[in-house]
């Protein structure tokens, strides 16, 4: 119902716009009937790749309010492109009465294909169904029909628009042969044929014949009219369903997107001879504002509606809980991360909570592949779980931009510790490669402005990847980041206390003697420990609840012997980074180190 609202009332809206702008802007010998349906058209358009990218993005694919959109916007574009095709049988013929044949050849055309081309490319499909490439021979059948449904469209008197679409829809229904034929295609459509298009709908587009005022108001009523047909249509409709206001309001925001299709749409009007250069660009300006919208205004709605209860809910959850977020790329590093998790929280019971997220990057996978990219992903952290019988809450996110992601969830969180791996730069290796990421140092926008302010240091060779970095810079709360040898468990901790500075890091070890029963040496590098009566008197507390597990070395000197016995070194961000700029060659011999950020 919601699908079908979306498009009546914006249609409706539109026919009566057609009426006090036909005159004006309307091209000469284009009658009333044509003008009118393709504004209308134009203005129920809803992208639905775009849509189902911001819910993606957006982590609502799961949720109800997330299926619901994508059903609606789904149905909304099956049955707008049928709309159109009969539009531009009408707008071609002439009148509805001449269409009347051009509509029918386009019901036997579809029953041709759906009934007959269809059961023959699924017989196809699933000779490839079991195999890991499509021949040449494969996809120059799948080419063929699409080449000829495009021809046999054109023919019969709607757009060659409408058999590509058709094509499309008949395809096998296989995920796995669908992934595979998209990747085939996905590079020349992307990276070649879609600017061209942009390029093309840009230069058609003549901003500078709205020279007069009265051209950006009527710019801005058609924008007004379209916000208020698709926004408050589908908004007011899911309320009356029953939906809350936020979620309707959602609806109406993620529905009110038109991006590619209404572009397309547009150019067809403008091929057709329907849609004059002025209306022409102001319908552009129309789509792209809707679409830039939705953004914001899902953000606004989120704003709004952000429950004093919910935040109070939260407050007191963090007050009682110590949270710790583990954010990982690969299924092995997350189960190394959930284990030290779980050394730090171990017997904290009901007062601990363990979140472990993955953010994946969004051009490694297909929509239709994620919940199996997911269930992968967090196989190896389900696995170790179980085994340590711990509750884990999993939090799963395909993104463009992980490392905004990853830092905003962080920080919105109100969590209390971050875990995460250390990175390997993507310059690491060869001379080139160590230019590459010298000469990118230096071009980064970002990093000069940090520079400028004395965050960093554009030469400084840091012990850091640049995605680590950017992390540490930006999360408001402590971030351990491990450099894994084999880690398994904290039993032994070497912890090396280079300044006062560096005193934070005992309350870590008084966590880890509580809840993992560690046993861990003190190395008191600077002479420090022993002239800080704070200090000595916190060592001494830790002592008096766990007796036997601290213990306090004054040696400069460690031998090798004494580093390959320990599990773990937990150790400064600023003493991490004066260890790797000495050179010293012992740090070879630690098995795994945590070096810990404190903001």
């Amino acid at each position: 119902m919601i699908s079908h609202a979306s498009i009546i009332i914006p249609f409706a809206l539109g026919i009566g716009l057609s009426y006090f702008i036909y005159q004006e802007f309307a091209p000469e010998g284009v009658q009333f009937t044509s003008f009118a349906l393709f504004i209308a058209i134009a203005m129920s358009i809803t992208a639905f790749p775009v849509l189902a990218r911001i819910v993606q993005e957006r982590n609502l694919q799961k949720t109800k309010l997330g299926t619901i959109v994508i059903t609606c916007a789904a149905a909304d574009d099956i049955t707008a492109w049928c709309i159109l095709a009969a539009v531009i049988a009408i707008v071609k013929a002439g009148s509805f009465t001449s269409s009347i044949y051009v509509i029918l050849m386009a019901i036997g055309y579809v029953f041709l294909m759906i009934k007959i081309v269809r059961p023959f490319l699924k017989r196809i499909g699933d000779l490839q169904a079991e195999k890991n490439t499509i021949n040449k021979p494969m996809v120059a059948i799948f080419f063929l029909t699409l080449i000829l449904s495009a021809y046999a469209t054109e023919v019969i008197g709607i757009h060659a628009l409408f058999g590509a679409f058709m094509a499309g829809a008949i395809m096998p229904e296989n995920a796995k042969f669908r992934s595979l034929f998209i990747d085939k295609v996905e590079d020349v459509a992307l990276v070649l044929l879609l600017p061209l298009f942009f390029v093309f709908t840009g230069l058609r587009t003549q901003i500078g014949l709205l020279n007069e005022s009265h051209l950006w108001i009527t710019a801005g009523g058609i924008i007004l009219v379209a916000v208020v047909g698709k926004f408050a249509g589908s908004a007011l409709t899911a309320k009356f369903l029953g939906i809350n206001w936020k979620e309707s309001l959602t609806i109406g925001a993620l529905m009110n997107t038109r991006g590619l299709m209404e572009l397309i749409v547009l150019n067809i009007g403008y091929d057709l001879g329907v849609l004059s250069p002025e209306i022409f660009a102001m319908m552009v300006i129309m789509a792209l504002f809707t679409t830039f919208m939705t953004g914001p205004a899902l953000d606004l709605i989120n704003y709004i509606f952000k429950s004093k209860n919910d935040e109070d809910h939260i407050n007191s959850d963090n007050d009682s809980k110590y949270r710790v977020l583990l954010s990982f790329d690969n299924p092995e590093s997350g189960s190394t991360l959930l284990k030290l998790a779980n050394d730090f929280t171990h017997k904290m019971n009901g007062n601990k909570s363990i979140t472990a997220m993955n953010i994946a990057p969004v051009d490694e996978m297909h929509t239709y592949e994620i919940n199996e990219y997911e269930n992968d992903q967090f196989k190896n952290v389900i696995e170790t779980s179980n085994d340590l019988n711990i509750e884990v809450t999993t939090l799963f996110k395909a993104s463009t931009d992980i490392e905004s992601d990853l830092t905003s969830i962080s920080n919105k969180g109100n969590y209390d510790l971050l875990l995460i791996m250390l990175g390997k730069s993507m310059y690491e290796g060869s001379l080139l490669g160590r230019l590459l990421g010298f000469t990118t140092k230096i071009i980064n926008p970002e990093k000069l402005l940090n520079t400028v302010k004395g965050k960093s240091y554009i030469f400084n060779n840091s012990p850091f990847d640049d995605f680590t970095l950017q992390i540490l810079d930006k999360t408001n709360i402590p971030v351990g980041v491990l450099v894994d040898k084999g880690f398994c468990s904290a039993e032994k901790v070497f912890i090396p206390i280079f300044n006062l500075s560096d005193f934070y890091l005992l309350e870590y070890a008084k966590r880890l003697i509580n809840n993992n029963n560690s046993q861990i040496i003190i190395l008191d590098v600077a002479g420090q420990i022993r002239n800080n009566i704070e200090v000595k008197e916190l060592i001494r507390s830790i002592e008096q609840v766990a007796p036997n597990h601290i213990t306090l070395y004054n040696e400069k000197k460690i031998e090798k012997e004494f580093l390959n016995s320990q599990d773990l070194m937990l150790i400064s961000k600023k003493s991490w980074r004066g260890l790797i700029d000495s050179k010293s060659l012992w740090l070879s011999d630690i098995p795994s180190t945590l070096i810990i950020s404190n903001p």
